[in-house]
């Protein structure tokens, strides 16, 4: 008994990606607000330490984080009627997360949220 076995190698084929042109919308217009935002900024993700009418207590927290954590930068905004004290320039959600659990055992009620973010200096390493 004698059987024939061919072999033979793979063809070239064909990839054929499928995907939601939703996908491109959500890329356009983030592009969009990118670029809206201003030179040296981007949208991004800070950890909000405060929220309150009492400017010296926006002002104590911030002199308070800025002793703990003297090298990222804080900021107090207002918008009628809050302060809000926010902390950080973190580009992705996992970055703010980690430094939300660095806070946690000193801040109470802190939480990310997303906000124009300053992007780092030239020659400096955030």
């Amino acid at each position: 008994m004698l059987f024939a076995f061919s072999a033979s190698a793979q063809t070239r084929g064909k990839v054929e990606v499928v995907k939601d042109p939703r996908i491109d919308t959500l890329i356009a217009k983030r592009a969009e607000l990118n670029k809206s935002v201003g030179l040296g900024q981007m949208m991004g993700f800070r950890v909000q330490l405060y929220s309150g009418s009492v400017r010296k207590d926006a002002y104590n927290i911030q002199a308070r984080f800025q002793q703990d954590f003297p090298d990222i930068r804080s900021y107090v905004t207002y918008t009628e009627p809050n302060f809000r004290v926010r902390a950080g320039d973190f580009r992705t959600r996992m970055e703010a997360e980690k430094f939300q659990d660095q806070l946690k055992k000193s801040y109470e009620g802190i939480f990310i949220v997303t906000d124009k973010i300053n992007l780092p200096q030239e020659g400096k390493d955030e």
